[in-house]
C-alpha cells in the first residue's frame, strides 16, 4: 500500500541563490511524487530572473506561492511579518512545514507550533543553509542568533543539514541537537551532468554568485587586478548576478582599472554563464554546500574555491586545492597557475565522475521525504 501524499509547505526568506535552488529542486521532486508543494517567502528580493523562475514553478505548485515582505535583519516588524504568515500558511492546513535559513526557519517554527495549538499535526523541520550558523560565536550578534536557535530548537521536530560541516557548526556555537537530525546534501539532475562547452572568445574567468561579502566578488576582483600586467594584459572575467553590494563591486572594478577586463551581468541560468568563460571561481568567505560548485564540476568547468565550509566534503580526495578564503594573493596565484594548467580539462573530468553518485537530485529527495515521515 502506497503512502498517503503530503501538503507541504517551504518557507524561506530570500528566493534568490543556493537556497532558492535547493527549494525549486526539492518542488520539482514532490510535485511530481503526487504530494501538493506550496512555497511562502519574501515579496521584496528578487528580480526578473527569480521572477521567470517563479513563472516555471507555478504549474507544480497546487498550494501556490505566498509573498510577503520579510526583513533580513530582527525587527519589531517581525511580529506583524508572522501573523500575516500565520493567517496564510493556516489557510493550507499543511502536514509539512519545512523551513530553510534562518528568518524563514524562525517565523515557520513559530507558526508551526501555534498551529499545533490549535489542534494540527504539522510536522516543524528547518535547514539552517549555513545562515546563521556562520556567524563568530564571540561576536554579540552570534551569541544573539545562537541563543535564539536553541530557543527555536524546542519548537522543531528535526534539523536537516545539507552538509556535515553545517552539523557540526550547530553542534559547535548552537549545541548539540535535543531533537531529531538528518544529514541529506544537495543534489543535481541527470541533465546538469552533460558538460558545457565554452563559446568563442570565452573569457579566463567567471564569478556567478550573490553579490555581498560573504561571497567574496571583492577577493575575486582584487585577485583578477593582481594579474594584470604593466602593458595592459592580463586575464579578463564575466562578473555575474544580483545582491546589495553590486554597486559596490562595480565601483570597484573602475577603481581597479578592470573596466575593460571585466563584464558584468545580472544573474542568470549557471550553464549560459558557465559557456562564456574557461575557469570558474568560487571564492567565498563561507559556504555550508554551495550548489553553483557543484553546477560547475558537474559541467565539467575548471574551478579554484576557497576552503570553507562544506567545500572540503566535496573536494575530499584532493583538499589541498582549496586556496585560504579572503586572500586575494593566494587566490591570484591559483588562478594564474590554472591559465597555465594544461590538464585543468582532464582534472575536471575526473572530479565530474567523483560526484556524480555522491550529489543525486533523486536521493536528495528521498531522503528529505524519510526526514518528513519520521517526522510526522
Amino acid at each position: 500500500m502506497s503512502e498517503k501524499s503530503l501538503k507541504i509547505v517551504h518557507c524561506f526568506r530570500s528566493p534568490v541563490g543556493g537556497i532558492f535552488r535547493h527549494v525549486r529542486d526539492l518542488v520539482d521532486q514532490q510535485s511530481a511524487a503526487g504530494h501538493e508543494v506550496g512555497i511562502l517567502c519574501d515579496s521584496s528580493t528578487g528580480g526578473e530572473f527569480e521572477d521567470k523562475l517563479f513563472e516555471a514553478l507555478a504549474p507544480k505548485l497546487s498550494l501556490g506561492i505566498k509573498r510577503i515582505p520579510m526583513r533580513r535583519s530582527i525587527s519589531p516588524n517581525d511580529l506583524f511579518t508572522v501573523w500575516k504568515a500565520y493567517k496564510e500558511i493556516k489557510k493550507l492546513q499543511p502536514d509539512v512545514l519545512h523551513s530553510h535559513s534562518a528568518k524563514g526557519g524562525a517565523y515557520a517554527r513559530i507558526i508551526g507550533s501555534l498551529l499545533r495549538v490549535s489542534g494540527s499535526c504539522v510536522a516543524r523541520l528547518y535547514c539552517p543553509h549555513g545562515g546563521s550558523i556562520h556567524f563568530d560565536g564571540k561576536s554579540l550578534k552570534g551569541r544573539v542568533f545562537f541563543t535564539l536557535e536553541r530557543f527555536l530548537e524546542r519548537m522543531t521536530d528535526r534539523l536537516v543539514f545539507v552538509s556535515k560541516y553545517e552539523l557540526d557548526g550547530y553542534i559547535e556555537k548552537v549545541g548539540k541537537p535535543r531533537c531529531p537530525t538528518s544529514l541529506v546534501y544537495n543534489g543535481l539532475s541527470k541533465e546538469e551532468f552533460l558538460p558545457v562547452k565554452s563559446i568563442k572568445n570565452a573569457a579566463d574567468f567567471l564569478f556567478i554568485g550573490m553579490m555581498r561579502d560573504l561571497k567574496g566578488p571583492d577577493v575575486f576582483l582584487d585577485a583578477l587586478a593582481l594579474l594584470q600586467k604593466a602593458d595592459g594584459n592580463g586575464p579578463t572575467a564575466h562578473f555575474v548576478g544580483d545582491g546589495p553590494d553590486k554597486d559596490k563591486y562595480i565601483q570597484q572594478i573602475k577603481d581597479l582599472g578592470l573596466s575593460d577586463k571585466v563584464t558584468v551581468h545580472d544573474a542568470m541560468p549557471a550553464r549560459k554563464a558557465f559557456a562564456m568563460a574557461n575557469h570558474v571561481v568560487v571564492p567565498s568567505r563561507a559556504e555550508s554546500m554551495p550548489y553553483i560548485v557543484l553546477e560547475a564540476m558537474a559541467a565539467c568547468c575548471p574551478i579554484i574555491c576557497t576552503n570553507v565550509g562544506g567545500l572540503p566534503e566535496i573536494f575530499d580526495t584532493e583538499p589541498e586545492v582549496l586556496v585560504e578564503a579572503g586572500n586575494a594573493s593566494a587566490l591570484s596565484k591559483a588562478m594564474g597557475d590554472m591559465l597555465a594548467d594544461k590538464s585543468a580539462k582532464k582534472a575536471a573530468k575526473s572530479r565530474q565522475v567523483a560526484i556524480k553518485k555522491r550529489f543525486s537530485v533523486n536521493i536528495m529527495a528521498e531522503d528529505v521525504m524519510k526526514a518528513y515521515r519520521a517526522s510526522i
